[in-house]
């Protein structure tokens, strides 16, 4: 916990110390000169400018993977793709709600594709992926964590994925979402966790062990 306040810290802040050394987090553009709606929209919500530095520091990280999944060099490709994707969030009906989902997959697959984004990150706002068995489905689900303020959290599982944001919840950490099935929910208690999708009843879920 200590070290999730100090990386939210690191954060928001946009410093981190480390053995004496100051590293500057930013954004990946100037917000001074943004010109796309939603590198405007980025600089002027916390919660996204968190989710855009932490991104930055991902996608630096897994170029410094030789064996990452896809190769640094295809990364590379992908995430310009990934931008313009982003961008495009600016014609979405809640172009919010789409940038938040925008930033979960992406974090998603860079913590994915390689053991350096997922290792040596100190500072890290995010999490995961991390494997939950539900009774009732037979794919295990994949969770990725964004410890920002709400905190998000990405499902992917079989040929779905939904992106979920934290609510009150005084008993677990709860998360909802909808997409054009529904609602979700999933709420979380230490290892064991509970899942509710569009048109059925909660599911019992239990981490699976790593490695």
């Amino acid at each position: 916990m200590t070290a999730l306040l100090a990386a939210t810290a690191c954060a928001a802040t946009s410093t981190c110390a480390n053995a004496g050394t100051v590293t500057v987090l930013a954004t990946s553009f100037d917000c001074a000169r943004a010109s796309a709606t939603i590198e405007k929209l980025i600089c002027r919500d916390p919660q996204l400018k968190q989710m855009e530095i932490e991104m930055t520091r991902l996608y630096r990280l897994a170029l410094t993977d030789d064996h990452s999944v896809p190769p640094p060099d295809k990364v590379e490709i992908d995430q310009r793709f990934w931008v313009i994707a982003r961008n495009q969030c600016a014609t979405e009906a809640e172009p919010k709600t789409c940038t938040i989902r925008s930033y979960a997959e992406r974090a998603h697959q860079l913590r994915q594709g390689s053991a350096i984004v997922r290792t040596k990150d100190p500072h890290r706002l995010t999490d995961g992926p991390v494997a939950f068995r539900c009774a009732g489905l037979n794919a295990l689900i994949a969770a990725t964590y964004f410890h920002v303020e709400p905190r998000v959290l990405y499902l992917k599982w079989a040929n779905t994925s939904v992106t979920l944001v934290q609510v009150p919840n005084v008993s677990a950490t709860q998360y909802n979402g909808k997409d054009f099935r529904g609602n979700y929910s999933f709420w979380q208690d230490g290892n064991d966790a509970w899942l509710q999708l569009p048109g059925s009843g909660r599911m019992t879920c239990t981490a699976e062990p790593v490695g």
